[in-house]
């Protein structure tokens, strides 16, 4: 029932910032997390960081004191800032939104970071 619209991919120079932005069609009840998740070419999608509705976060080893997700207290939205930005960063980033018993994914947005 939910969809989800990412924004704000692009190419990026090595060391550079980007902000990522999903806004949901609509409040999103019966969350149970929100993350944002990576797929590079020809590789698994993995997730890159979580925010629990308690509050905590979650990232991978390779983006912590880099990137910093959030949400709005309504939870229509969820964001990414990401700084310092690697090449290794590059590939198509998803927004997720996990529900107690379903889950949805939005559409992608591609981040290229050169080097």
């Amino acid at each position: 029932q939910v969809s989800l619209a990412e924004s704000g991919g692009g190419l990026v120079q090595a060391g550079g910032s980007l902000s990522l932005s999903c806004v949901a069609s609509r409040n999103l009840f019966s969350l149970n997390s929100l993350g944002w998740y990576r797929q590079a070419p020809g590789e698994e999608r993995v997730l890159v960081a979580e925010v629990r509705i308690s509050g905590r976060t979650n990232y991978a080893n390779s983006v912590k004191g880099r990137f910093t997700i959030s949400h709005d207290n309504t939870k229509k939205t969820v964001s990414l800032q990401m700084n310092n930005l690697k090449p290794e960063d590059t590939g198509v980033y998803y927004c997720h939104a996990q529900f107690i018993q379903t889950d949805c994914w939005g559409q992608g947005t591609p981040v290229t970071v050169s080097s």
